[in-house]
Parts: structure tokens; C-alpha cells; sequence
């Protein structure tokens, strides 16, 4: 089967993109954002609705049964998703943001000043502020890796960086703005010879590659279950499970207790020590659901596929007047940022979706990046599985035509 076939083949699972956006046929851009979600995902929320709506580990009836094998399984496959090595390193939360509070907040209660937390120039505002927070709370300080001139990270200086008293280092996987992937292995290598513990940001790194948390080696790794095909609402926090056994819960309430008393409480085994509350049961099965649609995609197949994308709209961006590339020619997963000279990215945007086509525009939740690019925003086109040749053709005939028309 050819790979076009093939694609045509994925997209007929995700009935959001047979349709007309200000009569034109939608062309879908903003997969950074948040990813569509296939007919097995929907229906999988659904059927939770619909046969087995029940909180879960709190019953003895065949409704809540049901509900908690569905919700375990689930579990069960993100570990299995990214080879972490017991179910009990994978933590439910909300999302990256939530999971990365988590961690801010328990780290809090071990940090103290003159600590050191290193983060990068190409960070989201989720691995900023929660550490600006802990710094100003703790008095620990905040260093940044610079960007090489190619916009990369620059791992000489982050070597410079470490010292003996740097305790957490936080870095994105994949740069949700310029689509770069940085080289974690190597960071999390180095940072542990300085006795750092290291958070991976993987939000937009699962619906690309492969990940390994075993081979990376890294403490902890997050992500978001909508930007890899699942609902909204849904995250994963891996931990390895002898840090998770030494810290202490952030929340508190139901579930996350073994025994409880005015006198005293003991917290219950992991996960749940970190699952306050009546969890996202309905996300969680959908997400279980959005990794066997991954599990059943040829996964080589598509990468070359999305490799073919990002070459062709990369040169041909490169290719109009007054479009600037941002981290050309670098090792790049799902996107890409540009700017028109003299033109606002909002403005762009719009008139690209008064043509049905949906891209990104703005600071990206990145605005100390958009500092570096010394520019307020950027326009960002982001790809996934279902997008063809056809649309990304149909985007720069698009830009062409919106940039002639604001120039003329």
C-alpha cells in the first residue's frame, strides 16, 4: 500500500476533518495544539458513558468493577507505551501543566537557597512558572540554557551550567514552538553526573516518537493525552517508582489515603499516593484508547511521511519573499515557525482561516523565546498523522496569495 493510500486510510477514522471551515475544506495545521481525535477514541468515552459509568476502587458492585479494570488497563498501556518498568510509575493528572505543578510543589518542601534549577530558552510557560514560583517560595535559583545561533540548544553551555548544587533540570523533549528535538539523552547523561534529577516535558514528543523512559534514563516524564489523540483532561506524570516512593503527595482526600484519623494519616501505595480525588476515569479509558490506535499505526511508515511534509513546507516557505524560517535544517518533529516581514502572525492566521486552513499564531505560550527570536510572535504550522501533501500545498498557495494581497 502506498503511503498517500495509506494516509487517506487514517484520515476516514477522524470524522472532525470531513468538513467545510468558511466554505472551504477544513485543513487542519494546529496538531501542536491539540490533536483530532479518531472514531475508536470517541466511542471508547462513549461506551464508559454509556455501560459502565461508576467511580472506580471504591465499590464492590459490577459497574464500579468494570469501570476500575478499564481505567487499570489504561494504565497499564501507557507504561507499556513508554516502556516504563512498573505500572505504578505512571500517575494520572490533567495534563503536562498539572504534572509539572506537582512536581514544583513537592520539590518546594525540599529545595532550599543557592539550589539551582536549570530550564532552557525554548521552554513552554508550564516549565517556566511553576519553577519561578518554587524559586521565589525557596530562594533557589534559575538557570537558563542558551540557543545557538541555529536555534538549538546549546549543550556546551548548559555543561557550564551544572554545578554541585544544581538539584532539577526541566526540558522539553520537542519545542512546541520551532518543532526542534533537543538532545535529552544527553542531557539527562550529564545532569546526573552532577546528582541532578531530570523532568522531561514529552507534550510534543509522544504523537512523533518513540520514547523509552528506561533508555532515556530520565527521573520523570510528562504528557498530555490530547496532543496524542485522546481527550482533553487527561495527563500522564511517569516518576521512576524509588523517587516516587520517597516523596511526599501534594494532595490530599480520598484515594490517596490508606488510613486516616484526627490523629494521624498514612497514604496509601503508588499510584494512588498521588491521585487525590475521583480521577478522570472517562479520559484515562480514552486515552488507553487513543495508544492502541497508535500501537496499530505503522509507525516508520508515517514518519517518513511527516519527514516529507516538514522538508517540502520548510523549502517551500524558504522559497516566498519576506517569510523568515525559524531552526532551519535541524532535527525537527511536527513543526515548524516562520514570520512574514512586516506583517502581524494574527493577521496571517486569520486570513489563512478565512480559507479553511488552521494554524497556530502568537507567542505559543513561549514569550522568553519569542525574546531570543526578537520578534512578539510567530505563525506555526504543526502536522500530524492525518495531514497530506495535498493540504500542505494548499497551505503555501494560501500564504501566497494572503502575503500578496497585504502587500498589494
Amino acid at each position: 500500500m502506498s503511503s498517500d493510500l495509506y494516509i487517506e486510510q487514517l484520515r476516514a477514522q477522524f470524522p472532525i476533518l470531513d468538513q467545510q471551515v468558511n466554505e472551504h475544506q477544513l485543513v487542519y495545521l494546529d496538531n501542536g495544539a491539540t490533536t483530532q481525535k479518531p472514531l475508536s477514541v470517541i466511542d471508547a468515552i462513549c461506551d464508559y458513558y454509556q455501560t459502565s459509568n461508576a467511580n472506580v476502587h471504591r465499590a464492590s458492585h459490577a459497574l464500579s468493577n468494570k469501570a476500575t479494570t478499564c481505567f487499570e488497563k489504561s494504565r497499564t498501556k501507557v507504561q507499556q507505551f513508554i516502556n516504563a518498568r512498573r505500572s505504578e510509575e505512571i500517575i494520572w493528572t490533567k495534563g503536562t501543566t498539572e504534572g509539572i505543578n506537582l512536581l514544583a510543589n513537592i520539590f518546594a518542601r525540599q529545595l532550599q537557597a543557592g539550589d539551582e534549577i536549570i530550564i532552557s530558552a525554548l521552554e513552554h510557560h508550564a516549565n517556566i512558572v511553576p519553577w519561578q514560583m518554587l524559586a521565589k517560595q525557596t530562594g533557589a535559583i534559575i538557570k537558563i540554557i542558551p540557543l545557538t545561533q541555529e536555534h538549538c540548544l546549546d549543550v556546551e553551555a548548559f555543561k557550564a551550567l551544572l554545578t554541585a548544587n544544581t538539584k532539577l533540570v526541566s526540558i522539553a523533549h520537542v519545542s512546541n514552538v520551532l518543532g526542534v528535538i533537543n538532545p535529552i539523552k544527553k542531557i539527562i547523561d550529564l545532569a546526573h553526573q552532577k546528582g541532578a534529577k531530570v523532568i522531561i516535558d514529552g507534550a510534543q514528543a509522544v504523537a512523533h516518537l518513540e520514547v523509552d523512559v528506561q533508555g532515556l534514563d530520565c527521573d520523570f516524564y510528562l504528557f498530555s493525552g490530547h496532543k496524542l489523540f485522546g481527550p482533553t483532561g487527561i495527563g500522564v506524570m511517569y516518576g521512576k517508582y524509588d523517587l516516587l516512593q520517597q516523596l511526599p503527595p501534594w494532595q490530599g482526600g480520598g484515594e490517596m489515603i490508606e488510613t486516616v484519623s484526627f490523629e494521624e494519616t498514612t497514604y496509601n501505595r503508588l499510584p494512588f499516593k498521588f491521585e487525590a480525588g475521583t480521577p478522570n476515569i472517562a479520559g484515562a479509558i480514552g486515552l488507553g484508547a487513543a495508544i492502541d490506535f497508535v500501537n496499530n499505526l505503522e509507525r516508520s511508515v508515517l514518519e517518513k511521511h511527516e519527514q516529507r511534509l516538514l522538508a517540502y513546507t520548510e523549502a517551500a516557505l524558504k522559497g516566498i519573499q519576506d517569510v523568515v524560517v525559524f531552526a532551519q535544517n535541524l532535527n525537527k518533529s511536527g513543526a515548524i515557525s516562520f514570520i512574514v516581514k512586516g506583517e502581524h502572525s494574527t493577521d496571517i492566521a486569520m486570513l489563512l482561516d478565512a480559507q479553511g486552513i488552521a494554524v497556530r499564531s502568537g507567542s505559543h505560550c513561549a514569550m522568553p523565546l519569542m525574546s531570543v527570536l526578537q520578534y512578539s510572535g510567530t505563525i506555526r504550522v504543526s502536522f500530524s498523522v492525518y495531514n497530506t501533501l495535498d493540504e500542505a500545498k494548499v497551505f503555501i498557495k494560501a500564504l501566497q496569495n494572503v502575503i500578496q494581497m497585504l502587500q498589494e
